[in-house]
C-alpha cells in the first residue's frame, strides 16, 4: 500500500498513542472527519489500523489475522473438527459456544439439530443456528468487535456467567509447547474462561495452525478442558505433556 503523506503522518501517531479516535485525529489535522474515516479505513483495509467504534487501533506485530482470512484457511480441518463436536452433543441441550472459525463450523454442524439453547458471543454462529426455529439463539449486549462478527467484554462475560451450560464449546489464539493456551489480548482470554467456567463439559475446538501461533496472553491450560479436537496429531514436546484421560484428545 502506497501512503499518503497524511496517512504516514497518521501511521506515526498511533505508533506513538497506540489507539486515537476519528475525532481527535481530525482535530489534529484540521480536516473533516469524513477525510480522516476515509484514510482509517484504508488503513484498516492494509492491516495496518484495526478498527473499534469511533477510531482505531495499531495493529501489533503478531496480532490476529482478518476474520475472513481465517475463515477459508484449512476449512476442510474446521469443518470435521465442526462435525465431530457436534457428535458430543445431544438434543435438547444448553450450549454456550465461543467466537472464532472452528466454532462457526460447530454452529454450522449443529444447525439441524433438535431443540438446542445455545448462548454465543459469535454473530456468525448466532446466525447460522437461528436459521432452525427450533433452537432457542441468546447473544449478549454491547458493542460489536468490528471487523470481527463477535461481541466481547464484561457483558457477554456476565452472560457466560449467568448460565451453568451442559457444554461449552470454544477455541483459541494458539497454544503453546507446555500446553499453556494464549490469544491475542486479554478480552478474548477472559470471554473464553468465563465461558469455560460456566460449562460442565468443555471441548476446546483447535485445527493444527493454533499449534503454530503464539499469541502473548495467557488463559488457561490445555489439561483444564475435558475434550479436545483437533484436525492432527499434537506436536511432539505438548504431546509428551499430555497423560491420562484429562483431556481427551481427539484427531479427526
Amino acid at each position: 500500500m502506497d501512503l499518503s503523506d497524511r496517512q504516514t503522518r497518521i501511521v506515526a501517531l498511533f505508533r506513538q498513542h497506540g489507539e486515537l479516535s476519528v475525532d481527535a485525529l481530525a482535530e489534529h489535522f484540521s480536516v473533516a472527519t469524513q477525510t480522516i474515516r476515509r484514510d482509517v479505513n484504508a488503513l484498516c483495509d492494509a492491516n495496518v489500523l484495526r478498527r473499534y467504534h469511533g477510531g482505531a487501533r495499531l495493529m501489533t506485530p503478531g496480532a490476529n489475522q482478518p476474520y475472513e482470512v481465517r475463515r477459508v484457511r484449512n476449512l476442510e480441518g474446521k469443518v470435521r473438527i465442526g462435525h465431530a463436536a457436534a457428535e458430543r452433543i445431544p438434543d435438547g441441550a444448553t450450549v454456550l459456544l465461543g467466537i472464532g472459525t472452528t466454532p462457526e463450523q460447530v454452529a454450522v454442524a449443529l444447525v439441524h439439530r433438535k431443540r438446542l439453547c445455545v448462548i454465543t458471543n459469535n454473530l456468525r454462529a448466532a446466525l447460522v443456528l437461528a436459521s432452525n426455529s427450533e433452537h432457542r439463539v441468546v447473544v449478549p449486549g454491547g458493542e460489536l468487535r468490528s471487523p470481527n462478527p463477535e461481541i466481547l467484554g464484561d457483558e457477554a462475560d456476565r452472560l457466560f456467567r449467568a448460565y451453568r451450560a451442559d457444554v461449552g464449546v470454544y477455541s483459541v489464539g494458539g497454544i503453546d509447547d507446555d500446553g499453556t493456551l494464549l490469544d491475542y489480548d486479554r478480552v478474548e482470554a477472559a470471554s473464553r474462561e468465563a465461558l469455560r467456567d460456566a460449562s460442565r463439559y468443555r471441548i476446546l475446538v483447535a485445527d493444527a495452525y493454533k499449534f503454530t501461533r503464539k499469541p502473548s496472553v495467557r488463559g488457561g491450560q490445555l489439561d483444564e478442558q475435558d475434550l479436545v479436537i483437533t484436525d492432527a496429531p499434537l506436536p511432539a514436546p505438548l504431546n509428551h505433556r499430555v497423560g491420562g484421560d484429562s483431556p481427551e484428545i481427539l484427531v479427526v
